[in-house]
């Protein structure tokens, strides 16, 4: 009997992983699609050449890909984590819903950490080199030249990262069990230069964030189509295309030898077009469009600001006050034993929707920031590079955001 529970007890574990591997699985290729969709959105299309470079392209696409899919990832996880604690105290013995424990959610985190730490020292850096690469001089020109120098590279940066940790490990602490420790690679260099990055992705997020909250308003003001309040669109929408036909005669009366003046019409008149699709866009909106969903959206976005700063500032003042108000790690009731916020399901759903509002603050705030203005995607005119490093940033706020939140936005027990 013994022996044949001791079977059944290692079918079921089996059985177990191979259920949480195929949901992990189906989760990260619904992401890597959408990624795959946004990616492609913005790359430039000139870049889709039928040679060597295409292949050097498609290969950085899919390294691009595969990280912004653990960036998202990487988001949703805090969110993933929270409504499924709910569900699980909603419906304990729910047969339905028992794929959902906290063996999947710990093993979605670890696969998470994982895979960040891959992507932001491995892939980025080897789709950067490798786009960039040229094969060394001497070589037979092709991918394996380009690989050959691509690992090359790879091999001297990580050896300048071990370099600069160990000479900051010997100036801080010249211990010699400290020293002792920089030897084990994979159990304190990876973690630690993670833990380096993740605090500068707080840091970053601390900067971003506020410019972000502030910018929130700007950005939706420009997507959304604003109340006419004593505008006459007929009439402007007229001056705008005698302007646009001005422009055009001029254009037109030109010769090409006047380069400088023909490239300052082309973009004065490019300004107007879209001064004119605007407007156009603008009188098409309907009645409630117009006047119901811009103040809806706006006071949506005042609440939802007021209520971030305010718990902010509330859970500032507690982990001034009270040292066990600080995250707990691993320390916890488990998943499923306890509910993450005071307020109970409509707590979390609260939590929820101010993580993804924090982490949309943040990025735009980081794209309004002067030193990343440039960094700013285009349709279909983006290139692979600034497309990598766009994907390096994302991943870099997304590995800072749940600390951030679980401090400053929330106070949930440990999963």
């Amino acid at each position: 009997m013994e022996g044949q529970d001791e079977v059944s007890a290692r079918e079921q574990h089996f059985h177990s992983q191979v259920r949480e591997s195929t949901i992990c699985f189906l989760l990260f290729a619904v992401l890597y699609v959408v990624s795959y969709f946004i990616i492609t959105r913005y790359k430039r299309k000139s870049d889709e050449q039928e040679d060597e470079d295409a292949i050097v392209n498609r290969i950085s696409l899919c390294l691009s890909t595969f990280t912004l899919a653990v960036s998202a990832g990487a988001v949703l996880l805090l969110p993933f984590s929270i409504i499924s604690n709910e569900i699980l105290l909603s419906f304990p013995h729910n047969y339905y819903i028992q794929w959902l424990n906290g063996s999947l959610i710990h093993g979605l985190w670890n696969l998470a950490s994982l895979f960040s730490n891959l992507c932001l020292f491995v892939l980025m850096p080897f789709a950067f080199f490798f786009l960039e690469s040229e094969g060394f001089a001497g070589l037979k020109k092709g991918i394996r030249a380009r690989i050959l120098e691509t690992l090359v590279m790879l091999i001297l940066l990580a050896l300048l990262i071990l370099g600069i940790v160990w000479v900051a490990s010997a100036l801080i602490d010249n211990d010699a069990a400290s020293m002792e420790s920089l030897y084990d690679l994979w159990e304190f260099y990876l973690p630690y230069l993670y833990s380096c990055i993740s605090l500068m992705g707080c840091l970053l997020l601390l900067l971003c964030t506020p410019v972000g909250l502030s910018r929130m308003f700007t950005v939706m003001g420009q997507l959304l189509v604003k109340p006419t309040i004593l505008e006459d669109l007929d009439e402007q929408i007229y001056i705008i295309t005698l302007e646009e036909e001005a422009l055009q005669r001029r254009l037109n009366g030109l010769s090409s030898s006047v380069e400088c003046n023909i490239m300052e019409l082309e973009q004065e008149l490019e300004n107007v077009k879209t001064l004119k699709t605007k407007l156009e866009r603008r009188k098409k909106a309907s009645a409630w469009e117009r006047n119901l969903v811009y103040p809806a959206v706006m006071v949506l976005l005042l609440i939802e600001t007021f209520i971030s700063v305010l718990l902010v500032a509330c859970n500032i003042l507690c982990l001034l006050v009270d040292e066990t108000a600080m995250p707990k790690g691993t320390r916890g009731p488990g998943i499923g034993n306890a509910s993450l916020s005071a307020f109970g399901f409509v707590g979390a759903a609260l939590e929820i929707i101010l993580i993804f509002y924090l982490m949309v603050s943040s990025v735009v705030g980081f794209y309004s920031l002067r030193f990343f203005g440039n960094f700013i995607p285009k349709k279909d005119d983006t290139t692979m590079t600034k497309i990598i490093g766009n994907c390096v940033s994302i991943l870099v706020l997304s590995s800072a955001l749940p600390v951030m939140s679980r401090t400053l936005v929330s106070q949930p027990r440990s999963l």
